[in-house]
């Protein structure tokens, strides 16, 4: 299975609040440090935060902090949330698609099948379990 951008983004921030989760990360910093897009990060991030992933602030010192442990925040519900408007193939789209074989198919509920023991699988697993290692802090 192959997941978005969007969601690869997000899973980035999020190992990365990980390491330090007492410090705003600001997405700016964030999208400079992995050298990606900051608007598709802010998108990304906005989305963890409608989902209770995160919690933004802004002015001075703002950014996005974890907004429970990192032992408490489960990968595959991260990866269900980010990836809930990309179908995996046509006929899961929300308007249904346009595959002609929709009527008569049986490989749908196979896929969805497949599609919710990968969620339950990675569910076996904890942002705490691929946090990045902390930051090394310069010596003044």
């Amino acid at each position: 299975m192959r997941l978005t951008i969007f969601t690869d983004f997000g899973l980035r921030a999020l190992m990365r609040m990980a390491a330090e989760p007492e410090r705003p990360l600001s997405t700016a910093a964030l999208a400079a440090e992995f050298g990606i897009s900051r608007n598709h990060l802010t998108k990304a991030v906005s989305a963890l935060a409608a989902a209770g992933f995160v919690e933004t602030r802004r002015g001075g010192g703002g950014g996005a902090v974890l907004a429970r442990p990192a032992s408490e925040i489960r990968i595959g519900d991260v990866v269900a949330v980010l990836e809930e408007g990309s179908a995996i193939v046509e006929c899961f789209r929300a308007d249904g698609g346009a595959c002609a074989v929709t009527p008569v198919c049986r490989l749908k509920g196979i896929l969805a099948s497949g599609r919710d023991r990968f969620i339950e699988d990675l569910n076996r697993h904890t942002l705490a379990d691929c946090a990045l290692p902390s930051p090394v802090k310069e010596a003044s």
